[in-house]
């Protein structure tokens, strides 16, 4: 941890979209990133931290408005995360005076849009739906992978594992999900959802996230979602998803997977230097 953290300690921003929840950093004017796995697994920590389920690091960009890392609350690291996608683009729109901004993630390069209805619309890139990409352990078919209740793997910059079911609100996700998510089949775990179909273009849709557990919200597990379901031709290419935090619209175009959504605001912080200093 670097010198000033200790001393003045760490500005930060609580934000969230549809109740999946955010701390991000700012750390484009200090140039270099400040976010280690011991400090982004302190802050993950509801009691003695802060509290997220995902963290976002802002940093400079050469090629594009911005730069952003992303990690879990176990402290490790995460290769994309739609919903603070979302909302660190409106944070950054709103900063630069802009209703349009691109950014540079694990991904790749992606563009986001403020709505006329004051959502954000970001693009994810496109679906990996090819078992290396995923990726998988070993070579099969992703739309039917050798698994209890024939789920559908997806790649959105991280791995997905979606399950269609009759009920997703009477899953046992807690029960469920942490077997799935550490599954030989998965080299570096998996996001695992539930969903059922409401209708043609309507899924309700539930999530036990990879390093985090179960969140109100996944914006890239909602696009893994709406890929698969398509796929298997339950429902069209643009999909409305009921999440237990609320509702995300996903329009899988032929430039990549859209995701529109709600930005929240919740409070601005100063992590204490006694807080920081104890992690250098």
């Amino acid at each position: 941890m670097e010198k000033d953290l200790a001393a003045e300690g760490l500005r930060f921003l609580k934000m969230h979209g549809a109740g999946n929840d955010f701390v991000v950093i700012d750390s484009r004017q200090r140039g270099s990133a400040v976010v280690t796995p011991a400090l982004a697994k302190a802050l993950g920590d509801r009691n003695r931290g802060v509290g997220f389920d995902q963290l976002a690091e802002i940093r400079p960009a050469e090629a594009a408005d911005f730069t952003l890392d992303f990690w879990n609350s176990d402290g490790s690291r995460a290769g994309a995360c739609g919903n603070a996608t979302r909302c660190v683009s409106d944070y950054v729109m709103r900063d630069l005076g802009k209703t349009s901004v691109t950014l540079l993630t694990a991904r790749g390069r992606l563009a986001a849009e403020r709505l006329e209805d004051d959502r954000v619309n970001v693009n994810m890139g496109p679906p990996q739906l090819d078992w290396q990409s995923v990726p998988l352990a070993r070579e099969m078919d992703v739309q039917h992978l050798p698994l209890p209740g024939d789920p559908v793997a997806v790649g959105m910059g991280n791995p997905h594992c979606v399950f269609f079911v009759a009920d997703a609100g009477a899953e046992d996700i807690a029960g469920r999900g942490p077997g799935i998510e550490h599954d030989p089949l998965f080299p570096q775990r998996t996001n695992v959802e539930f969903a059922s179909v409401i209708g043609p273009d309507h899924l309700r849709m539930r999530v036990w996230e990879r390093g985090t557990g179960i969140t109100l919200a996944c914006g890239s597990g909602a696009c893994a979602t709406a890929v698969a379901a398509h796929l298997r031709g339950l429902t069209g290419r643009q999909v409305r998803l009921e999440l237990d935090g609320g509702q995300l619209d996903i329009d899988w175009r032929e430039d990549g997977v859209w995701m529109a959504g709600p930005v929240a605001y919740v409070f601005e912080g100063l992590l204490s230097p006694a807080f920081t200093g104890a992690l250098s």
